[in-house]
């Protein structure tokens, strides 16, 4: 059932307790597993998306997709003025991902899905929908895929991780805010790989720097919705380019990351 426009509020990542990934990050790995036959293809939303209520415009694709050959679905997660990793494809399917920040796609056949998150019913007892919008996209060599290293995606986060944190202690801002401060230990420390909610069978280091990426985009994304009262206009806005700069980062590790988990799904397992 979807809402009417009425009963729509907007929301954000941290309202879902269960979605510290983004949606199209568990998307990729569990439609590239149901493709290899590891789940049923109807399976995918619930697995993906647990806390989704209603799910659209997802599986109709999906099972096109399969129709049609295709044997991996990857994670793109665009920000504005970087859509690094985004198919060739129009230009409201680069606006609606960038919009979105993020979407799925296929390298074989082309193809892409935007998601949008929004919640319907009366105060006090809303779902959740996740509509799932269709755009052509040209296909993609995987290759460019292969090719990735998950050894420097790791060390290269790592040490922008480590340095950008540094210039904001340095600056006297609070890395990622009151807020998101209790988790951050975990960014930093990568514990809890286990707990993210995708498919087994994963390469451990593919795991360990999804796991990562996507701890560091949390709270990074966290930090820049938190107000800090006490800096002065010059400290803002210096930590807001840094957490800016960190986010960029851990989205592109965490699609290259996710991406090379999904080959190893549909070609090597």
């Amino acid at each position: 059932m979807i809402a009417h426009s009425s009963d729509v509020t907007v929301p954000t990542i941290d309202d879902m307790s269960e979605h510290e990934l983004p949606a199209s990050i568990r998307v990729a790995l569990w439609a590239t597993a149901a493709l290899g036959g590891r789940v049923p293809q109807r399976e995918v939303p619930r697995r993906a998306l647990p806390d989704i209520d209603d799910c659209v415009g997802l599986l109709e694709p999906l099972e096109l997709w399969a129709s049609l050959g295709e044997r991996v679905v990857l994670a793109a997660l665009p920000r504005p003025g970087d859509v690094t990793g985004m198919p060739r494809g129009s230009v409201e399917l680069l606006a609606a991902a960038t919009q979105s920040r993020e979407c799925v796609y296929v390298p074989g056949v082309g193809g892409a899905l935007v998601p949008t998150l929004s919640t319907f019913g009366p105060v006090g007892d809303q779902g959740w929908l996740a509509q799932w919008a269709s755009f052509a996209a040209e296909p993609v060599p995987t290759h460019r895929v292969e090719a990735l290293d998950l050894g420097r995606i790791e060390l290269s986060l790592r040490t922008e991780l480590a340095e950008l944190t540094d210039q904001l202690i340095s600056a006297g801002a609070p890395p990622f805010g009151s807020a998101a401060e209790r988790g951050a230990s975990r960014a930093r420390s990568h514990l809890g790989a286990a707990r993210w909610g995708v498919p087994e069978g994963l390469p451990p280091r593919a795991l360990r720097v999804i796991n990562l990426a996507g701890s560091v985009l949390a709270l990074t994304d966290a930090g820049l919705d938190a107000v800090t009262a006490s800096l002065d206009a010059s400290t803002t806005a210096s930590r807001t380019q840094l957490l800016h700069r960190i986010a960029a980062h851990a989205s592109s590790a965490l699609a290259d990351a996710t991406n090379a988990a999904a080959l190893h799904l549909a070609f090597r397992s």
